[in-house]
């Protein structure tokens, strides 16, 4: 009986020390919990100038580029051009076989002389019956026909005229001249091959391209282009040239839109924009591969702060644990409930937990939530601050309201802004972490990067 007895005590001896060490479990994890602190990185809002920039790339090409064809189809007689030739207006580039055109301009000349004659003879006539007619030995009738006749006459030299400056114009066109200064870029043909000409689907026979004046024509998307204006300055970088940075200004916007794989997910919408180099290199040539980055706004002298530490929340995310809200699907019957107004806005440091600063106004403090937080010795809070901002550069936002100078603002990790960080949340500094002085470090660069940091 003694035995059983004993055997109960350790029962109870066990079961109670097992629930008193979960308890004690328990209250320790509650505390340490209250206390968590989310390592975080900071700077000081401050002054900068904000450069807003759009960038694009596409292919450099001359400002003007001439293509020189044929106006009829014949035989290449010579080329006195070839490929790098440097030529000036009128100079002679390419010879056509002339024969049949001699021989069209020939018959054509003769046909003229012949209207002549007949025209000569159609006056004699016509002079002839006048006389008679003014004598009364010429009736209306052969009056009137030979001043007709001399019409026809006439109308049909003037015809033969025509046809002959046609003939001598295409007889002149067998010798192709440059039409302006320039260098030969291309030659597609060479000495006996047939130029195919004509007014519509003509051969090119050769380009020719003033290399003095270039220009890069980049495809700027859709929502970029609205803010690209004419005579914005440009900073150009051409891959032939690396470490070289050229300048232009924009001098073409197009109109009319160019959109690739239309109907599929991957559609694209872009305007072609011309771009003036200055002075421009000599070993450049047409069809390098160039990028743009076209200046649409500057502003000097403004508060800024970095990309990564700008965030977005739901509008009064104080209120709530961030991530841990309602799932916007309901059951059967029960009503969706409504999406929140999106807010973008940074965290910023305080020595103790507060409200939120939003248009002015600071709000009350949930009593609550200040019971529960409790923040170590050596930690600061983090308030949300929300924040309107304008034009952006590569690296920052010019800030239009929310901050003043000299705030400190958390600016990395990327996990911390992003996730770990809520309204009077508690943190530290990598400085504060290691012991050291206080301050605090400024985060550019990726998660990946900070967490190398950390460790």
């Amino acid at each position: 009986m003694a035995k059983k007895k004993l055997t109960k005590k350790k029962k109870w001896l066990i079961f109670g020390g097992g629930g008193i060490l979960l308890i004690i479990m328990i209250i320790a994890s509650l505390a340490k919990d209250s206390t968590e602190t989310v390592q975080v990185e900071t700077e000081k809002v401050g002054l900068q100038t904000v450069i807003h920039k759009v960038n694009a790339s596409g292919k450099i090409q001359p400002e003007t580029e001439v293509k020189i064809s044929a106006t009829s189809s014949a035989w290449i007689d010579s080329i006195t051009v070839k490929e790098g030739d440097n030529v000036k207006k009128g100079r002679h580039l390419i010879s056509l076989d002339r024969k049949q055109l001699f021989a069209n301009y020939n018959s054509t000349a003769s046909s003229v002389r012949s209207a002549e004659a007949r025209l000569k003879q159609e006056e004699a006539s016509k002079k002839r019956v006048e006389n008679m007619y003014n004598q009364n030995l010429a009736s209306d009738q052969e009056l009137e026909a030979v001043q007709a006749s001399y019409q026809i006459a006439k109308s049909s030299l003037e015809q033969a005229n025509s046809l002959l400056e046609f003939r001598e114009d295409e007889l002149d066109k067998a010798r192709i001249m440059a039409p302006q200064d320039g260098i030969v870029t291309a030659v597609y043909k060479e000495v006996g091959e047939m130029a195919v000409g004509g007014m519509f689907q003509a051969e090119v026979l050769m380009i020719i391209a003033d290399l003095k004046r270039m220009e890069v024509l980049v495809d700027v998307n859709e929502n970029d282009v609205v803010s690209v204006s004419l005579g914005d300055t440009t900073e150009i970088e051409i891959d032939a040239f690396q470490d070289t940075l050229f300048y232009g200004v924009v001098s073409e916007i197009a109109h009319m839109a160019q959109t690739s794989a239309m109907g599929q997910a991957e559609q694209v919408t872009n305007f072609q924009v011309k771009i003036r180099i200055i002075d421009v290199p000599k070993e450049i040539r047409p069809g390098m591969s160039a990028t743009a980055n076209i200046i649409t706004d500057k502003k000097e002298n403004v508060l800024a702060i970095p990309i990564q530490s700008l965030t977005v929340r739901p509008e009064g995310s104080e209120k709530s644990v961030f991530g841990k809200g309602s799932r916007s699907g309901g059951k059967d019957g029960e009503e969706k409930p409504k999406a929140k107004k999106m807010e973008e806005l940074v965290f910023v440091l305080a020595d103790k937990p507060g409200g939120v600063l939003r248009d002015g106004k600071i709000s009350e403090l949930d009593k609550k939530s200040s019971k529960k937080a409790k923040v170590p010795k050596d930690a600061k809070v983090a308030h949300i601050r929300p924040v309107k901002v304008g034009i952006s550069s590569e690296t920052h936002y010019e800030v239009l309201s929310g901050l003043e100078e000299g705030e400190e603002i958390v600016t990395g990790s990327y996990r911390a802004i992003s996730k770990d960080l809520s309204h009077n949340k508690a943190v530290k500094t990598g400085d504060d972490e290691k012991g050291g002085k206080k301050g605090f470090s400024v985060a550019i660069g990726t998660e990946k990067d900070n967490d190398e940091k950390k460790d």
